[in-house]
């Protein structure tokens, strides 16, 4: 009975952390104000280091020993071992460049799209994990990966002639659609990368958290100054924040961290689960709050293909055990 609570519990867990994620960035990046809107670089930067002090905290806490424990762990995990530490900056570069195309996505598409298109993810988190770690698919596994494409595909149809200011919104979506799929390249080769650095180490996740922090961090404040510069000067480094803006940062440093706490006690059917009533309710609320969304039957068929594709990737074939027949 708590087994199931835990479950029930955690799929709850998962599907407000990821479609309240997408709808909140997607709200702060589509909201009118007054004055400079808050740089998305900038974002990036202030999530991680929020990433950072929340693993710290976790890592005290979880070590019990006191300030100088703590302090001879991250010496000793981190500091006495910089070739180990240095790998680390790969998938934490990778993971700063997503999280910057997936804020200029969400400028450029609606959240239920977005929400669909991501999905791709899980296509080459799987082509990397066969290039890289030498896993084999089932042929069930290839059949969703060929349905999610398609699915994908038939989401971003056009449905008619379009008008000048219907041109330039779909130039738009062909700018936030690039962006999607560069992220998730980037999301499945630094995953499955993240993985192998993490096949027989002991650590805990929190504290390579931090080693990824810290990297996102430098990575971020690069990326700001690069092609911010000049706004920063000018404005400073948190123009145009506001509550909106720090709930964004607050979901995305939260969200993945809460996701790992959680993930031990959701199958892969609920995680399915989780997506596809994310995709849903991010449909849902598009197109009754934001007023940015049209449903079109082609968005339904592909939708339907995603999730379809999503329940069958995660299913896995059953194990029949041979009986022993005694004489």
């Amino acid at each position: 009975m708590a087994s199931n609570r835990l479950k029930y519990i955690s799929l709850g867990i998962l599907i407000l952390q990821t479609t309240s994620a997408v709808l909140v960035m997607r709200y702060s990046r589509t909201m009118k104000g007054d004055g400079p809107k808050y740089l998305s670089s900038t974002a990036v930067v202030m999530t991680e280091i929020l990433k950072v002090f929340i693993c710290v905290v976790l890592v005290y806490l979880q070590q019990g020993h006191g300030i100088r424990g703590f302090f001879f762990t991250l010496r000793s995990e981190i500091i006495d071992k910089p070739v180990e530490t240095l790998k680390f900056a790969v998938p934490s570069g990778l993971y700063t460049i997503q999280n910057n195309l997936l804020f200029i996505a969400l400028s450029n598409l609606d959240a239920a799209t977005y929400q669909v298109t991501y999905q791709l993810k899980i296509l080459t988190t799987a082509m990397f994990s066969v290039l890289m770690l030498g896993k084999r698919l089932n042929p069930l596994k290839w059949i969703s990966l060929v349905m999610l494409m398609a699915g994908v595909a038939l989401v971003q149809m056009p449905t008619k002639a379009k008008t000048e200011k219907e041109s330039h919104s779909a130039a738009s979506q062909v700018i936030g659609l690039l962006a999607v799929l560069c992220a998730c390249f980037s999301s499945g080769f630094a995953g499955v990368y993240f993985e192998k650095l993490l096949k027989g180490s002991k650590q805990s996740i929190w504290l390579r958290n931090i080693q990824l922090g810290v990297f996102g961090t430098f990575f971020g404040v690069i990326g700001a100054y690069w092609y911010d510069r000049e706004a920063i000067q000018n404005d400073g480094f948190l123009q145009g924040y506001n509550n909106m803006t720090w709930a964004v940062i607050s979901l995305q440093a939260f969200g993945g961290l809460v996701i790992a706490a959680v993930i031990k006690y959701a199958d892969n059917i609920l995680k399915g689960f989780a997506t596809s009533l994310s995709i849903i309710l991010s449909a849902f609320i598009s197109y009754w709050w934001l007023n940015d969304f049209i449903p079109t039957t082609f968005f339904f068929i592909g939708a339907s293909f995603v999730i379809s594709a999503t329940f069958l990737y995660s299913r896995e074939p059953r194990v029949i055990q041979a009986k022993t027949v005694s004489v």
